[in-house]
């Protein structure tokens, strides 16, 4: 991973954090489901961005780096897991 990735994923990874531990705080206090839940949805949102940012890093480095060494049947092999989970 890449040093200004890597630095933007942590970032985001100490947002969603943050955000887990409100969403602990607001079920411990019986807060509102709805508010609750919109609570989730953001939580998610967050998760999927830094997804996005982590993807694009993988596909401009390690996937560029294993087909230059001929490991192409093995990258391709890994993104269609990662698609494939992705959809599920």
């Amino acid at each position: 991973m890449q040093p200004d990735t890597k630095t933007d994923v942590l970032k985001r990874l100490n947002f969603i954090d943050g955000h887990l531990a409100g969403i602990r705080r607001m079920v411990e206090a019986d807060k509102y489901c709805g508010d609750v839940l919109k609570q989730t949805y953001a939580a998610r949102r967050a998760i999927e961005k830094m997804e996005a940012l982590m993807l694009n890093g993988h596909l401009r480095t390690c996937v560029v780096e294993g087909i230059r060494e001929g490991r192409d049947d093995q990258v391709l092999g890994e993104l269609s897991e990662l698609y494939e989970m992705a959809g599920k």
